[in-house]
């Protein structure tokens, strides 16, 4: 198993109608760190007004390079929020792995501190 952190700055930009739902947006980010790449993606966002439930799925396409091994791979994101707690669960999709990242695996965790976005990686690649 190997590690990767480091900051990104992400943009999210509506591309559903004002009174669609579930809200659809755009994804772009710059990873930074032991994560020199760019990424790409579509969230979908919906919730219960009432009771302040929420959730988002995501998914999008990194490319750049992780620890010096260039290629890209997919992200997929899941995330609820209710009066119960949050859950966030992001998943590097197997398989989804180019170039010298091909078999990559693993999971992503986000850390908001500050206003300032992390991510840790913990992931297996084939020798």
């Amino acid at each position: 198993m190997f590690h990767a952190a480091g900051e990104f700055e992400v943009s999210l930009k509506p591309v559903s109608a004002a009174d669609e739902a579930p809200m659809r947006m755009s994804i772009d980010k710059q990873f930074h760190g032991d994560l020199e790449a760019t990424s790409v993606g579509q969230m979908m966002a919906g919730g219960n007004e009432a009771n302040g439930a929420r959730v988002y799925v995501a998914l999008e396409t990194v490319t750049g390079s992780l620890k010096g091994r260039k290629g890209s791979f997919i992200l997929a994101h899941r995330g609820t929020m209710s009066a119960n707690g949050q859950a966030l669960s992001v998943i590097i999709v197997p398989d989804s792995g180019t170039d010298q990242l091909k078999g990559i695996a693993g999971n992503l965790d986000i850390d908001i501190r500050d206003g300032k976005h992390f991510y840790s990686i913990d992931y297996t690649l084939p020798e």
